[in-house]
């Protein structure tokens, strides 16, 4: 049997000793940020991603191992395990495998073969199958006709030994395995309106068919929506006269006139009453997991790049989180994050009072220094952007605006975060406040908001909320690492993300700073209630702290190679003042980086990290990717024309194409298609990503369906 790390290896493309390092990392209850970045030398820099996968698929094996174990020991109790049995228990790849392999033994409900099995018609099931009467079957049944037993009659007999020879068909692992295959290789799947004069999103599905082995996962997704809510019927079509030949193949063996008609019942009362609606529930779950796990995939890209995009560090923003009735909710922060003022503007329907908002604002722009506008892109976005552009022109200092992704700050507003953060706000200032400082720091605010509320994917609401959930903290908790903290300003909700430290130690850090003031070094994190070492150890890599008593503090070197990095310094003669603002092109001097990793006593990989730190110290890695278009006029719909090009922000990818914000009312949508001319893409991730600043040709505009068709391709 092929052990668990060398099949995971094989399926990541790595070797099994670099899984077995992993396995042993995790279990000694290492995270895997510290994995990733701290024991390169041990599983051989796999890098986050395929850490989270290989972490992924043991948790899978693991589970899988344990239903084994359970199905082999149920089936011992019961006497019945043979070796060939649990050697095909032991060899199964998958749960649904080890559920068919357990099925014949496990204890069912009442049902119509049981039932039959207690009024003692087996004997006469194992005479049909045996296919050897040489006279009429009733003939036969006759012996077994027992009133009291609730066989009444012949027919009644019979009837029961064909429903323990479906049952018993039905049990049968291979069959089914079989089944399952033939129906994902030529079956299709299909769905019928229940009201084919309503409308709806679903009219696409309406009249729809599909092979299965071709269907997009985002298909699966909308069909599954479509039925929950009752405007679809869904349904699997089989090619049923293959299945039943197959069958019938298995089970008739031979020509018999008194037990072929009634095994040839059987078992298309087996096909039809037990295996079909069975085997479509499972092929129907696995098409939604796959689906699933795709769409999971996606949004955890697209939150990847939403988290990751360069903060607008040192600017002062002032937060329009846009309305109707409501008002206009702002709120003015400073380049630190801290909000300085607040108010509600009416410059939106129906009050329409754009020159009272004017005066307003322009009165804060003036008092506060505002740099940019960052407005929220919900409901009245677009009109507030168009009054927003009207404003600019009458300011007398240069401001310009970008609409900001605000998915999740109504979220965060009511939340629990949000009350203690602001307990004197109200729920639209905290939303303006989110939005403000969402533009200044991505990564900061939004980790306050549930991962899956930030709205960069699809049909999130539909799937399985845990393994959505489990996938997306890792990503934040990927992001938040890959950045590091900074010990003194970041909020508890930040540094719970943060390598080894829960809720309750994130809590105790910003407790611990409200009574002692800024922590003057790493060493000090110890001093925390409940941080312990290992806790130390998984953290302090990622915890900066500028300005303190070790320079070291400020980079990502962990204190358990500050000895090394300082052996380091004093060799290539670097001052203090060098340390504080880096050293470029430091990696570059060290010609022999093998002997000089020896020296030091630590591994080459190891030494790279503290090469490159020591060159940037505090550098953020967010620094390389494109920065937010600031923008300073607006177009219209009507302004668009097919055959111009603009420049716009990707604002979602999803599996059919890329929503592209170009400035006007309506994000345009470029189609898979249309995304490159050089390569076929299979998926839009593999060359755009949420936050990209691509160019755009405008293929068609549709003002009444407020759509708008877009080419990468064509620019």
């Amino acid at each position: 049997m092929v052990s668990q790390s060398a099949k995971i290896a094989k399926e990541l493309g790595v070797a099994t000793w670099q899984v077995d390092a992993v396995i042993e990392l995790i279990d000694e209850g290492n995270t895997i940020p510290f994995i990733a970045r701290y024991r390169k030398e041990k599983h051989g820099d796999m890098g986050d991603e395929k850490l989270r996968a290989l972490d992924e698929r043991l948790r899978y094996l693991r589970n899988l191992d344990e239903k084994k174990q359970t199905a082999i020991a149920a089936i011992e109790e019961q006497g019945k395990l043979t070796e060939e049995l649990r050697a095909q228990i032991e060899n199964a790849e998958t749960q649904a495998e080890v559920e068919d392999l357990y099925r014949p033994y496990r204890q069912k409900r009442k049902t119509r073969a049981s039932v039959a099995k207690e009024a003692g018609l087996e004997p006469l099931a194992n005479l049909l199958l045996l296919q050897q009467l040489k006279h009429p079957a009733e003939e036969e049944a006759k012996a077994f006709v027992d009133p009291e037993k609730g066989v009444a009659d012949t027919a009644a007999a019979l009837q029961g030994a064909k429903d323990i020879i479906a049952e018993s068909i039905s049990d049968e692992a291979v069959y089914r395995t079989w089944i399952r295959d033939i129906m994902m290789k030529e079956g299709t799947i299909a769905s019928e309106a229940v009201d084919e004069k309503a409308t709806s999103v679903y009219e696409n599905y309406y009249h729809y068919e599909e092979a299965l082995k071709k269907v997009a996962g985002h298909r699966i997704l909308a069909l599954n929506r479509g039925e929950k809510e009752k405007m679809l019927v869904v349904r699997l079509v089989a090619p049923e006269e293959r299945i039943l030949e197959y069958l019938k193949r298995q089970v008739i063996h031979g020509e018999n006139p008194y037990t072929t008609p009634l095994l040839a019942e059987a078992v298309e009362d087996s096909y039809t009453r037990l295996i079909a609606p069975s085997v479509e529930r499972q092929i129907r779950n696995e098409l939604t997991e796959k689906a699933e796990d795709g769409a999971i995939h996606v949004f955890g890209s697209n939150l990847t790049q939403l988290l990751m995009q360069p903060p607008i560090a040192g600017k002062t923003v002032l937060g329009w989180d846009p309305a109707f009735r409501t008002g206009c909710k702002i709120a003015v922060v400073d380049g630190t994050g801290k909000v300085l003022d607040t108010t509600v503007v009416y410059p939106t329907a129906p009050q329409n009072r754009v020159d009272e908002a004017t005066s307003v604002i322009g009165r804060l722009v003036s008092k506060y220094g505002v740099d940019v506008i960052s407005v929220g892109n919900g409901t009245a976005s677009r009109e507030s952007e168009q009054i927003i552009v009207g404003m600019i022109k009458t300011f007398k200092r240069p401001v310009s605006y970008v609409i900001v992704n605000e998915a999740g700050a109504s979220v965060y507003s009511a939340s629990k975060a949000g009350t203690e953060e602001f307990p004197t706000f109200d729920v639209g200032e905290r939303s303006a406040a989110s939005i403000a400082r969402r533009l200044q720091d991505p990564l900061a605010e939004l980790v306050k908001i549930e991962p899956k509320a930030i709205g960069v994917g699809q049909y999130q609401h539909d799937m399985n909320q845990k393994k959505l959930s489990d996938t997306l903290t890792g990503v934040v908790e990927d992001c938040v690492n890959k950045v590091g903290v900074d010990l003194n300003t970041a909020s508890a909700a930040l540094l719970t993300y943060v390598s080894g430290l829960t809720k309750t130690t994130a809590k105790n850090i910003v407790t611990y700073r409200e009574e002692n003031g800024s922590f003057k070094n790493r060493k000090e994190l110890l001093k925390v209630a409940k941080l312990g070492p290992k806790a130390f150890e998984q953290c302090a890599g990622f915890l900066r702290i500028r300005g303190g008593v070790e320079p070291l503090d400020v980079t990502g070197v962990h204190p358990e190679s500050y000895e090394a990095a300082k052996k380091l310094i004093a060799k290539m003669g670097i001052t203090a003042d060098q340390l504080k603002a880096g050293v470029p092109g430091l990696s570059k001097k060290v010609k022999n980086q093998k002997a000089l990793a020896e020296e030091l006593g630590i591994g080459e990989m190891t030494l790279a990290d503290i090469l490159k730190e020591l060159e940037k110290p505090g550098r953020d890695p967010r620094e390389d990717l494109p920065k937010p278009v600031l923008r300073t006029d607006v177009l219209d719909m009507k302004d668009l024309k097919p055959g111009m090009v603009l420049t716009g922000t990707v604002r979602n990818v999803i599996d059919f194409g890329v929503f592209v914000d170009i400035g006007v009312h309506q994000d345009g949508l470029v189609h898979i298609s249309e995304i490159s001319k050089e390569r076929f893409v299979k998926h839009p991730l593999d060359v755009v990503k949420v936050g990209d600043i691509v160019d755009v040709k405008v293929l068609s505009v549709d003002p009444v369906k407020k759509r708008i068709a877009l080419s990468m391709k064509q620019v």
